[in-house]
């Protein structure tokens, strides 16, 4: 026994010697010139000192409503599970892919009976042919240990396990990336419910005004001073703005649906919580926006975009190491008996062990194809990648301006509704004197309506620009999230009788 442990011995240092050659390309982040500054970045995000932080950004719009459904929709978006069972997935393959780095052992035993007819188990007796003579009945009993350890001497194994480490970190990434998206989507909705909970209060407002001036053209043509014409008229267009009221409603209620199934729950379920009218969501302080190469390490599907090419490239050099030798340990140990208790006695065991080798000569360049396909595939992801960071760049530099020019908007809607307000107030007050027509109220009253919905819609417009913003520049959860827990605990996995199985 003891050269063979000299020679085992001897094995190992080889393989711990050649364990570290690899073939294949060695990974090296990608980089590409970005510009130093955004050119459409207003001052105050252009300065030094951040004033709000792009971690739970919508905690600035100081809505505790809001911030409750960001975390109900985290707990239970159905993208965000799907997400976590994807990094589930990736860990397991990480861990199959590194377990093919150590040794595999395998046990068998077996029991049979040969000889010319059935005797008895466990032991040998004796038959008489058809001859007359004797012929022994055994029954041995075997077991046995097979190893294998594949010396991985090119590295191929170590790239696959490279791959699937990176290909964790990339699911990891989508992760974060569905988070940002998920948030961004509950703030927008959640400002559009808002919204058009405004806007039907302003239609209703407005509607009651418009009832008002019709009620007194009713007056005025009972006593003479209005026509019947005036009359159709102020009653038209109350029939007009109570005509918008469905649709605001219509619309109310689907956003109110999307919140609901955005955090896990049937369309209806935040009917009483969303049904008290609040504010719009208005920005505050602007949101950092760095410099554009802050979106290699902020935004999440730039970072998952970079992993993939990182998993992509180990895949070449596991496809590489393929054209190489492969050199694996292999041993057995069996031992044979009549009875099992002396199968472990010396002169039953037997043992062997050696290397061997297997080389690819001849496959038809098959084996090369899949090289060059490999290779294609880190092509791909590298430019997805950048792709990736361009359309990074175009979403902050489009909300950016997006967010400047509606706040410039908001201010001149906001200026026009005070002017319209008092226009309609002088003319009405004018035309109970009877002072000015009934189409100068008309006119006023459906520029006021008017100037007042579409400050509304600046308002929902600037909440939604600034919650782009927020996404553009990789503000999303700033909260862990527990990955590791499954959407279904499985049981009764162990072996059990066929009729306690659910049936198909």
């Amino acid at each position: 026994m003891r050269p063979l442990l000299l020679d085992f011995a001897a094995a190992l240092l080889l393989a711990s010697s050649l364990g570290g050659c690899a073939v294949g390309p060695d990974y090296a982040k990608p980089d590409m010139a970005l510009p130093s500054r955004w050119t459409q970045a207003s001052a105050d995000a252009r300065g030094s000192s951040p004033v709000v932080s792009l971690d739970a950004w919508w905690r600035g719009f100081n809505d505790p409503l809001l911030d409750e459904l960001m975390g109900e929709a985290v707990a239970g978006n159905a993208d965000v599970a799907s997400a976590k069972a994807k990094i589930r997935e990736a860990r397991a393959t990480r861990r199959e892919a590194e377990a093919g780095l150590g040794p595999s052992i395998t046990g068998s035993a077996s029991a049979s009976e040969t000889g010319p007819e059935a005797g008895i188990a466990g032991g040998a007796t004796t038959a008489t042919t058809a001859t007359g003579s004797s012929s022994s009945v055994s029954s041995p009993f075997q077991a046995g240990l097979d190893a294998s350890w594949e010396l991985d001497l090119f590295g191929g194994k170590r790239r696959d396990a490279e791959a699937a480490v990176n290909g964790e970190e990339a699911a990891e990434e989508d992760l974060r990336s569905t988070l940002l998206t998920l948030v961004g989507d509950v703030g927008a909705d959640y400002a559009e419910a808002r919204g058009y909970q405004a806007r039907v209060a302003l239609a209703r407002r407005t509607l009651a005004s418009q009832r008002r001036t019709a009620d007194l053209t009713h007056v005025k043509f009972d006593a003479g001073s209005a026509s019947a014409a005036d009359a159709a008229k102020a009653e038209a267009q109350a029939g007009t703005t109570a005509a918008d009221i469905p649709t605001y409603e219509t619309g109310y209620a689907e956003s109110v649906h999307r919140l609901s199934i955005l955090t896990g729950r049937a369309p209806g379920a935040l009917d009483d919580r969303m049904r008290a009218p609040r504010t719009i969501p208005t920005p505050g302080k602007p949101l950092p926006a760095g410099v554009p190469a802050d979106l290699l390490s902020r935004r999440p599907d730039v970072r998952a975009a970079e992993r993939r090419v990182a998993q992509a490239t180990a895949k070449i050099g596991a496809a590489e190491a393929a054209l190489y030798p492969d050199v694996s340990l292999t041993g057995s140990l069996s031992t044979t008996a009549s009875r099992p208790g002396e199968l472990l006695r010396a002169s039953s065991v037997s043992w062997s062990w050696g290397p061997s080798v297997s080389v690819p000569i001849f496959d038809g360049g098959k084996l090369v194809a899949e090289r060059d396909a490999t290779q294609a595939q880190r092509d791909e992801y590298l430019v997805a990648w950048r792709s990736s960071v361009l359309t990074a760049m175009e979403d902050v530099e489009n909300a950016l301006v997006s967010l400047s020019q509606e706040r410039l908007r908001a201010k001149q809607l906001g200026a026009a509704v005070d002017n319209d307000r008092k226009a309609a107030d002088l003319t009405r007050t004018q035309y109970e004197a009877g002072k000015s027509s009934l189409l100068d109220v008309l006119d006023a009253e459906r520029s006021l309506y008017s100037a007042e919905d579409s400050l509304i819609q600046s308002r929902i417009s600037l909440a939604k620009d600034y919650v782009a913003l927020a996404k553009a520049l990789g503000g999303g959860w700033d909260a862990p999230v527990d990955a590791s827990r499954p959407e279904v605990a499985d049981e009764n996995m162990g072996p059990r009788l066929r009729s306690q199985t659910a049936t198909p």
